[in-house]
């Protein structure tokens, strides 16, 4: 599922970098970039919570779900300061 979520996430990134501006994209990277290692860390935690039991392998898992939950806050920050970009741009 994470590798389709991945796929399609790229898609869109590779739809959008066709109307978007290089400094609008620049932006945005970063923050993808800030993102893709924050779920790195996240499937990290999970997976050793798989080789963990009981009240340590829930503290992992929800620090898994902390970790995602950080990425997807970072991706939508990237968004919002691209959109700023793109604003400024077009005044």
């Amino acid at each position: 599922m994470k590798t389709f979520v991945s796929v399609l996430g790229l898609a869109s990134l590779i739809a959008l970098a066709a109307c978007d501006s290089k400094q609008e994209n620049k932006v945005e990277n970063v923050y993808e970039n800030q993102a893709d290692a924050i779920d790195n860390q996240a499937a990290n935690m999970e997976a050793l919570a798989d080789n963990l039991s009981g009240n340590a392998e829930n503290a992992a898992e929800n620090a898994a779900d902390s970790l995602e939950n950080k990425a997807d806050a970072t991706r939508e920050a990237g968004e919002k300061a691209a959109d700023a970009v793109e604003k400024k741009e077009k005044h």
